[in-house]
């Protein structure tokens, strides 16, 4: 079973990465992805290594954002594809058996993701967020509503259950409303990474995904 509370990597360099994947693993987080772009494969590879030696002191799992044969070579838990990257059955031929993330904005995204069987799907963005180039519509807690309703229609035969992360500057006070609405979890960056206590943040959080 996937974490419900998944990191997503930022900084200014690479270095900055996997110093804040290391903050926020110590904070028990047990879901990373790795998200470097611009960035050449082989030093992709090199600082994926890296977040899996990390991932691994820590028992947790290393999803890698858009790249299978970065996910391949440091022998990821899983990959994230966006919906201009790589189609998850060409992915499927370079990692076998791992886990795959599809993004997703709108319903029919969803139906894709699900006929394409991905393990569980981005949908997002909630707010405006800088994290992200090329930002899809914004969705809120409306356009949420909106897709689970529409998912809670299809039929028994149609209807995957695919676990679903909110994503795209979600913040604390946002968390419990968005899992009232019949969303798996949450994908989150900057409030993990610009928190000052980051273990505290990361308790609360888990509180209110799994209700404890």
């Amino acid at each position: 079973m996937l974490h419900k509370l998944q990191y997503i990597s930022q900084g200014l360099t690479p270095d900055i990465h996997i110093q804040n994947i290391e903050s926020a693993l110590n904070a028990g987080v047990k879901l990373v992805q790795l998200r470097l772009k611009n960035i050449s494969n082989e030093s992709y590879i090199e600082y994926a290594i890296k977040a899996k030696a990390l991932c691994e002191k820590f028992d947790a799992q290393l999803i890698i954002n858009d790249n299978p044969l970065v996910a391949k070579a440091c022998n990821a838990s899983g990959l994230h594809l966006g919906l201009n990257d790589m189609s998850v059955l060409e992915a499927k031929k370079i990692i076998l058996n791992k886990i795959i993330g599809g993004t997703a904005n709108t319903f029919k995204h969803i139906q894709q993701r699900c006929a394409e069987g991905v393990n569980y799907i981005g949908l997002g963005p909630y707010r405006f967020t800088s994290t992200k180039e090329k930002l899809s519509p914004i969705l809120g807690v409306d356009g949420y509503e909106n897709i689970i309703q529409k998912m809670k229609k299809m039929s028994d035969t149609e209807l995957v259950e695919v676990p679903i992360y909110a994503i795209g500057g979600i913040e604390l006070n946002d968390i419990e409303s968005i899992i009232n609405i019949g969303i798996y979890g949450v994908a989150v960056s900057g409030l993990i990474t610009n928190s000052t206590n980051k273990e505290h943040l990361v308790k609360e959080i888990n509180k209110i995904l799994y209700h404890v």
